[in-house]
């Protein structure tokens, strides 16, 4: 068997969610193995700014994954030399309302979530994988959750999209075994980012939560996973990496 690292200079990664935490810390993480990165997200100022640190082997891709066009025509819409995405690390997440019982929050709330969880990275995936196909190589890497083999009360919609991604991730496995493409699922506990406040819009009450847990993991924690994965030889593949803290039981 070949055991040669499967990451080469040039390498293309696209990452969503990269304006922070777990995507910002991946971006760094790939570029460092000497990727060159498409930073994907909804806000342009913090992809900018990670481009602006990261140098020439990164490019910043405004994209909201609840915007079907826009995904469907990511693609096209880079360079053409930017268009070769060897790597695409499924991230960006969404949970407004979460943490509240299923009665207490609303439908719309509900709905968002599934739709970018779920939804989002499945558009993106099947925007990606032919051009993976025609090449007979890729990677595809989706960040789900020990929410989606260990359900937990005030979690439906969160815990739901992440089981979502945990059968997805597994069957499109199966899909392409044998064909050259990669997937990994990443299943991390508690991460402490600004995934939190964004879900309550709160600083204060994000810093309550996190300061429950004896240990919490950190981006880099995550990053330094997806690193793992990918730069493993081509004959084998991570499947699945459950990552928790140290004191979780």
């Amino acid at each position: 068997m070949n055991a040669e690292n499967s990451i080469s200079d040039g390498t293309l990664a696209l990452v969503t969610g990269a304006g922070s935490g777990i995507g910002k810390a991946t971006a760094e993480a790939l570029a460092g193995l000497g990727c060159r990165v498409l930073l994907a997200g909804r806000r342009a100022e913090p992809l900018e700014a990670l481009a602006d640190e990261i140098g020439d082997a990164a490019r910043p891709c405004v994209l909201d994954v609840t915007d079907a066009a826009a995904i469907a025509g990511i693609v096209e819409a880079q360079d053409a030399d930017w268009r070769v995405i060897d790597i695409l690390v499924n991230n960006a997440g969404h949970d407004p309302g979460g943490r509240s019982r299923f009665d207490q929050g609303t439908a719309d709330d509900w709905a968002a979530t599934i739709e970018t969880n779920v939804i989002g990275l499945i558009r993106l995936t099947h925007a990606v994988i032919p051009g993976m196909l025609e090449r007979g190589r890729g990677h595809v890497v989706n960040m789900g959750s020990v929410a989606g083999i260990r359900p937990y009360a005030s979690g439906t919609a969160y815990v739901a999209s992440k089981h979502a991604v945990h059968g997805f991730s597994e069957c499109l496995r199966r899909d392409y075994a044998g064909k050259g493409i990669r997937v990994t699922e990443i299943m991390p506990g508690i991460v402490v980012t600004d995934f939190a406040e964004t879900r309550w819009d709160s600083k204060d009450v994000a810093a309550e939560f996190y300061a429950k847990f004896e240990d919490v993991l950190e981006p880099e924690d995550i990053a330094r996973t997806v690193a793992f994965a990918v730069s493993q030889p081509a004959h084998m593949v991570i499947s699945q990496l459950v990552v928790v803290p140290s004191s979780q039981k």
